[in-house]
């Protein structure tokens, strides 16, 4: 069943960019928000995580930002056990509910109002936790690293990706984060879980690690 246990967050200031995002890719909502969601579906490009995720049968995976749905739906077709949403637009959750509507209903997809740095979930409860291009815009980096930290189990692997500078689509090009802020992500991975691998995909520069 379709949980809404998290209430709709306003925009806040962006650890990357330090100020307080008004893009609808930050906080889609209204008509802004879906044409937002539908860009997000046509240029996130998903294969590659599919395969570092590797997720094994029976995981609980939990995806953070999930937008319109189309990685959760990516997801549906891996072995996973339980699919876990967390989504601080109330827009894009509903987008991805109504495309995910028969799996909700069969008790594989659960879809929460949240936060990376307040899923709601339970500690140690999920095998693989995947972020795609909204870690940028987490008003605090490391207090969301640090949820995501609380609720992998032990040897479960977490996933965060940025839009990559050498990605084919021009507009993914123009959203790359500039080096210096690739660092400081990939330090705070380090230093939260200890070590963190970065991995270069098409569209995507991803950041690795294991609780």
């Amino acid at each position: 069943m379709n949980r809404m246990n998290r209430t709709d967050q306003t925009v806040s200031r962006s650890w990357a960019f330090g100020t307080a995002s008004r893009s609808p890719f930050s906080h889609p909502s209204g008509f802004r928000g879906r044409l937002a969601g539908l860009v997000m579906l046509l240029t996130n490009d998903h294969q590659g995580v599919v395969d570092l995720l590797a997720v094994r049968p029976g995981d609980q995976v939990l995806e953070i930002g999930h937008g319109a749905g189309g990685f959760l739906r990516r997801l549906t077709a891996t072995p996973a056990g339980m699919i876990y949403g967390v989504e601080p637009s109330a827009v894009m959750r509903d987008e991805a509910a109504r495309r995910l509507r028969n799996e909700i209903a069969s008790g594989r997809v659960e879809l929460r109002l949240g936060t990376a740095e307040d899923t709601g979930l339970p500690t140690t409860s999920i095998d693989r936790v995947v972020a795609l291009n909204n870690v940028a815009i987490w008003p605090d980096l490391e207090a969301g690293l640090r949820e995501i930290h609380r609720i992998t189990r032990p040897d479960g692997l977490v996933v965060i990706g940025w839009h990559s500078r050498t990605a084919p689509s021009r507009l993914t090009r123009r959203l790359a984060l500039p080096e210096d802020r690739l660092e400081v992500l990939h330090d705070t991975m380090r230093r939260v879980f200890g070590a963190a691998e970065r991995v270069e995909l098409r569209s995507l520069t991803a950041f690795t690690a294991t609780r």
